[in-house]
């Protein structure tokens, strides 16, 4: 078809107004999009929100700080009553006893459970010192077989969690058992009258799995004064410390490599046995006696001498050994200030952890059961003068320590040494009128025919 001319300048002008068009389209997409987008006013966080926020993120990465410390090394407390807890609510029957969760049973009004499986496992414990423990009524009468009766318990105890639980009698198998991601169970006897004051019983003991005594509880022994003895006014029968027997018991324990521990003896039992042991010795529970003036705590010329022996006092979370006032139960700080005392004073290789639960009534707010420890290790870091290093020594490096010199004490001495077969003196027995439920063949000059 042939466009006429008429047509042909209608369709020239229909293409001119599409070039203009597309021209100044173009233009202002390009000027557009040129223009720098306006201004928002963005508000800077508050200085309340700044510190929640920085406080939040600290807080989180000490608590991962610590979560993988434990996992590493172990948390080795110094003495739980778990044991004395069960035989005082249970007699010592667990068969059906839920070992997992001692929350539900709240027997006779007792104090409720402090320990079990679980809050053991939330407190990524690695290790403990279970308290070998009756009451002080027992010496003199039946205390050897009350006590024989505890280990069993333990014994029954382990063999009824061993995915749970593993006994250890030695550093390495401490080791061992953590490892294997289980607990390592060590036995400590609290109080000397366990053996009823013989060698043959204190060596049958060793062989048991006992690996430290506590020399009394809050009685004497016939060769040891506890505690109470230094209090003001005291009327209690005194042995001026450790008596010659006593001595001796010191010097056989180190033979065998079982930790002497001066929880619960009066200041001249400390001197005494600082004096007299041969391998470093420890305080399984007691606190700083500077900042609470409490006979069961340890005072500062004593730290020293601890230090010089390379010893070990593990701090105890009691709340009367912490505050010294019986309507104030404390809390975290309180407990770290007692543990940063003994490092001041008898130095960070000297510190440890002996929470001593199930054997209090009442526990530092904080510090509610055996599931809190991570808890105190957090608030210690968070100070600022805690390495991991040091953390690492506090929970479980020294005590560790003080078991290997033992242990390596006892190969030397066993060397050199024979056992010790002495007789207690007949006297001592009777000052405290413990021959009459004794048997004094023994004593030849009593022995009747």
């Amino acid at each position: 078809m042939v466009l006429t001319k008429k047509q042909w300048i209608l369709i020239g002008s229909v293409a001119s107004v599409l070039v203009v068009a597309i021209v100044v389209g173009v233009t202002v997409g390009v000027v557009v999009g040129r223009k720098k987008p306006e201004q928002q006013t963005i508000e800077p966080p508050t200085t309340e929100q700044t510190t929640t926020e920085q406080t939040t993120t600290e807080q989180t990465t000490i608590e991962q700080r610590v979560h993988a410390i434990l996992a590493e090394h172990p948390l080795i407390d110094g003495h739980n009553d778990w044991a004395w807890a069960i035989r005082r609510d249970f007699r010592n029957n667990i068969t059906n006893v839920d070992l997992y969760d001692m929350t539900k049973y709240h027997v006779n009004n007792s104090t409720p459970f402090q320990t079990d499986i679980n809050r053991l496992r939330k407190g990524q414990v690695g290790g403990q010192f279970w308290s070998i423990y009756t009451r002080c009524t027992h010496q003199g009468k039946d205390a050897t077989v009350s006590f024989m009766e505890q280990i069993d318990l333990m014994n029954r105890l382990i063999a009824k969690e061993p995915d749970v639980f593993q006994m250890a009698t030695t550093a390495d198998e401490v080791r061992q058992a953590f490892q294997a991601k289980k607990i390592a169970s060590l036995f400590g006897i609290e109080s000397g009258q366990a053996i009823e004051s013989t060698f043959s019983a204190l060596r049958l003991f060793y062989q048991l799995g006992v690996r430290y005594m506590t020399l009394t509880h809050n009685c004497n022994t016939p060769w040891a004064d506890q505690h109470m003895v230094d209090r003001p006014g005291s009327t209690l029968v005194k042995n001026n410390g450790l008596t010659e027997f006593g001595k001796k018991i010191i010097i056989e324990m180190n033979r065998l490599g079982m930790l002497v521990d001066l929880a619960h003896v009066s200041k001249k039992t400390m001197l005494d046995v600082l004096s007299v042991s041969k391998s470093p010795i420890i305080f399984s529970h007691s606190s700083a006696y500077a900042l609470c003036n409490q006979t069961r705590n340890v005072q500062d010329d004593v730290l020293r001498l601890v230090k010089d022996n390379r010893g070990i006092v593990m701090v105890a979370f009691t709340p009367i050994f912490i505050t010294c006032d019986s309507n104030y139960l404390g809390n975290i700080s309180g407990v770290a200030a007692h543990i940063n005392h003994v490092r001041n004073v008898a130095g960070i290789d000297s510190v440890g952890l002996g929470g001593d639960y199930d054997g209090i009534d009442e526990t530092p707010v904080g510090l509610e059961d055996v599931s809190t420890y991570p808890k105190l290790i957090e608030y210690l870091i968070s100070q600022g003068n805690w390495t991991d290093n040091d953390i690492i020594k506090l929970i479980g490096g020294n005590l560790l320590r003080v078991m290997e010199e033992n242990e390596k004490n006892a190969r030397e001495l066993q060397e050199t040494m024979q056992p010790l077969e002495d007789m207690i003196p007949l006297e001592d027995l009777r000052k405290y009128n413990f021959t009459e439920c004794r048997y004094l063949d023994m004593y030849p000059s009593t022995t009747t025919t």
